[in-house]
């Protein structure tokens, strides 16, 4: 880390070269110029050389971004809430509405994903029964009035 010469900035806040930002965030240069041409990177300043100045909200905006992506946010997604992080306060209610929807969309996507996992967990028990006792089970261990057949062919 090196001092911060970037007008705009508290000079005790130390800054970050493009280079440490990639190790401190296990991203590539190239990835991290890339979100900053798309607009994914918001805030990057530049030092009197013309070098990138990157702080410590940069590596929390990547981690954000991680996040958001991990929860199923596209790019387009992520570059319309990065726009309005850019505009400042004036987008404040804008943003939590675009995130609370965003929250509602990851809710739902869990709720599926508790569904499936209960389904392969009870279709785990229905093989350990098998492999335990040697028999086929005629029903799928958990499942309440669900008969597990084979389907037969009408050819």
């Amino acid at each position: 880390m090196r001092s911060n010469q970037t007008s705009g900035m508290r000079q005790e806040e130390a800054s970050l070269s493009i280079g440490e930002l990639a190790r401190h965030t296990g991203r590539t240069v190239h990835a991290i110029r890339w979100y900053e041409s798309i607009g994914l990177l918001p805030a990057v300043q530049r030092d009197r050389g013309n070098r990138r100045v990157f702080h410590r909200l940069h590596i929390d905006w990547l981690d954000l971004l991680d996040k958001l992506r991990l929860t199923g946010m596209s790019t387009k997604e992520m570059q319309a809430y990065a726009a309005m992080v850019v505009q400042g306060r004036k987008t404040l209610a804008a943003r939590r509405d675009f995130l609370k929807a965003h929250r509602i969309r990851v809710r739902q996507t869990i709720e599926h994903w508790q569904d499936a996992l209960a389904l392969l967990e009870r279709k785990v028990d229905f093989y350990d029964s098998w492999i335990r006792t040697g028999q086929r089970p005629k029903e799928i261990p958990g499942s309440v009035g669900r008969r597990w057949h084979r389907r037969t062919s009408t050819k």
